[in-house]
């Protein structure tokens, strides 16, 4: 049985870690050797510039949940505050709308709020372009170079 030479091991580890030494790693910024964009040599395939950002509605629930949810809750509130502070059924019933509408308003902003998101157009060094949807911009600006990964834009 041939046993391997120490020395020829020895060579061939040290020539891979040189070698690893050269490798870029994706996600540790843009390889490339001059500014972003076209004709700079870049070896990063998902990265490019921000060339439009628009504020958009996400859909993530139906429109009027919001307000339903938070008439629901507001009426509740309302309704078991007003049973502590009066004994007139009138007057309770009257907390009641007023917490249900107070509620409705509430929740209704809140949602608006929450489901406002960012399209952000991206040219590739390869000169596609694409489009990611998110909630925030996490510092991107147009003229941003950024990398366009997990479904979200990243600047670099």
């Amino acid at each position: 049985m041939n046993t391997p030479n120490p020395r020829l091991l020895g060579a061939g580890a040290l020539a891979a870690i040189l070698l690893a030494g050269c490798a870029t790693s994706p996600g540790y910024g843009p390889s490339y050797g001059g500014s972003p964009g076209y004709g700079s040599g870049s070896a990063c395939y998902d990265c490019g510039t921000v060339t439009r950002i628009e504020q958009v509605q996400t859909r993530n629930a139906p429109s009027a949940t919001g307000a339903v949810l938070g008439g629901l809750v507001g009426a509740a509130a309302a309704r078991e505050i007003a049973k502590h502070q009066t004994d007139s059924e009138g007057r309770q019933n009257t907390a009641t709308a007023a917490g249900a509408v107070g509620g409705a308003i509430a929740g209704n902003a809140i949602q608006k709020r929450v489901s406002t998101g960012y399209n952000v157009y991206v040219r590739m060094n390869d000169g596609r372009t694409t489009v990611v949807t998110q909630s925030d911009l996490g510092g991107i600006r147009e003229g941003s170079y950024v990398r366009v990964y997990d479904g979200r834009a990243w600047a670099q």
